[in-house]
C-alpha cells in the first residue's frame, strides 16, 4: 500500500484519458472496459467468469468496505482483468470475512486504480459505446499507453470460453438423485451449480469442448448450457453440439453465453450491443405470465428480434423493458428455454430463481 499516492492513468481506445490514483495495486492492464451499476455483489462481479479479461468500472462509488467472503466467490480466480474506482476501502469491516479486497487482488497480482471520476466516464462510455482500454501507474505516456493498447483484441470475434471452463469433468450434488444434469462448461458461476444441486439434482460438468456424446454417455435427463465471456458466434463447434443437444428431446436450459448458444442453434444470428447491460436492477417481463422481474444482468452481446419474430419454431418468453431487447425464449419444437439474465443472481434479486424450478420440472415431466 505504500505506493496508494502515486498517479494513475486510463486511456480509452477513443483517446479519451482520465487520471486517478494507485491504490498500491500497481502495474498496467488492458481489455475491453465496462461498467456495473450494482451497489452490492462486486466480490461476485470480479470473479464471475463472464467478466474475463475486462476492465471494470464500479459506478457506485464505495468499493471493499465489506471486504471479501469464502461463500460469495463465483469462480476459482478474479477474472477481471482490472478494476477502476472512484473510492477504493483498504479497510473491511464484516464479520466473518477471509480478506481485504486490497489483499484479495494483491494476492491474484490484480491492477486497480481509484479517484477516477467514474460518473464522467460512465456516461462517457454510454454515450460513445463499449471499447478497448488500459490503466497503467507504471507510465504516463499517452503515445507509449496508445501503443500498448494496441495488443488489446477486440471482443467481437473472440472466442473465450476455452479460457475459463473447467479443465476435467466433475460432479456435484445428491449421488442418487433422480434429476441427472449433464451442464457444458462455458464459464460456469458457482452459484448456477449451487441452485441445481439445492433442488436435488446431481450435476456433472463438462469441458466446453465435449461432445454432446459424451454428456449423453453419462445418461443425464436434463442438459444445461452455462453462462460465460466472449462472442458466442466465435464458437460454431460449441454450437453445433448445442444444436444436438435440442434433438435428443431432453429437457434443455441456457443462460447468458449459453441462452445465445441455444438461439445460434435455432437459427437466430445475435449481436454486440452498443453497451451491454450489467447490473441488478435490470427489468424484464415474462411474456407468458405478464409479471415483471428484476434481474441480475451481465452480457455484451444479445439475440436478434428481428429473428426471433421471424422464427417458426422460437417464441419470444422474455423481454427486456429498458430496451426491449430478447431476454428469454423457448423453442416450440424442442423440451428447451433459455434467458439472456441470471436467475442464479446472487446476492440478488431473486425474482427469476423459479426458472430453476422450471427446469427441474421440466425434467421430471419429460
Amino acid at each position: 500500500m505504500e505506493n496508494k499516492s502515486k498517479k494513475a492513468t486510463l486511456l480509452l481506445d477513443d483517446g479519451t484519458v482520465f487520471y486517478g490514483s494507485a491504490t498500491g495495486l500497481d502495474g498496467t492492464a488492458y481489455g475491453e472496459i465496462c461498467f456495473n451499476t450494482g451497489m452490492t455483489g462486486y466480490q461476485e462481479i470480479f470473479t464471475d467468469p463472464s467478466y474475463f479479461g475486462q476492465l471494470m468500472v464500479m459506478a457506485t462509488s464505495h468499493i471493499g468496505n465489506y471486504g471479501v467472503h469464502a461463500e460469495e466467490i463465483e469462480s476459482s480466480n478474479i477474472q477481471v482483468a482490472g478494476l477502476i474506482t472512484k473510492n477504493f476501502s483498504e479497510v473491511a469491516s464484516r464479520a466473518g470475512k477471509m480478506d481485504s479486497l486490497y489483499g484479495y487482488f494483491e494476492k491474484e497480482q490484480k491492477v486497480a486504480i481509484k479517484d477516477i471520476d467514474t460518473r464522467a466516464l460512465v456516461r462517457h462510455i454510454r454515450d460513445a459505446g463499449t471499447m478497448n482500454a488500459i490503466i497503467s501507474t507504471e507510465t504516463h505516456d499517452v503515445s507509449s499507453l496508445k501503443e500498448e493498447l494496441k495488443n488489446c483484441p477486440n471482443m467481437e470475434g473472440l472466442a473465450l470460453a476455452p479460457l475459463v471452463s473447467v479443465k476435467e469433468a466433475y460432479e456435484v450434488g445428491p449421488a442418487d438423485s433422480e434429476y441427472r444434469i449433464a451442464a457444458l462448461d462455458l464459464g460456469v458461476k458457482n452459484n448456477i451449480i449451487k441452485c441445481l444441486t439445492d433442488r436435488g439434482a446431481r450435476v456433472k460438468v463438462f469441458p466446453y469442448n465435449t461432445s454432446t456424446e459424451e454428456m449423453l454417455a453419462w445418461n443425464p435427463n436434463g442438459l444445461f448450457y452455462s453462462n460465460g465471456p466472449g462472442d458466442p458466434a466465435a464458437s460454431p463447434e460449441i454450437v453445433a453440439e448445442v444444436a444436438k443437444g435440442i434433438a435428443t428431446g431432453l429437457p434443455v436450459f441456457g443462460i447468458c453465453l449459453g441462452h445465445q448458444m441455444i438461439a445460434l442453434a435455432s437459427g437466430l444470428s445475435t449481436f454486440k450491443m452498443h453497451n451491454g447491460h450489467r447490473g441488478i436492477n435490470h427489468p424484464v417481463k415474462n411474456i407468458e405470465t405478464g409479471l415483471g422481474e428484476i434481474t441480475s444482468q451481465n452480457h455484451g452481446f444479445v439475440v436478434s428480434m428481428e429473428d426471433v419474430e421471424r422464427a417458426n419454431n422460437v417464441e419470444l418468453t422474455h423481454i427486456h423493458l429498458n430496451d426491449h431487447t430478447v431476454a428469454g425464449i423457448k423453442r416450440t419444437d424442442a423440451n428447451c428455454f433459455s434467458v439472456q439474465y441470471h436467475p442464479e443472481a446472487s446476492p440478488g434479486p431473486h425474482d427469476s430463481r423459479y426458472l430453476f424450478d422450471t427446469f427441474i420440472e421440466n425434467i421430471k415431466n419429460n
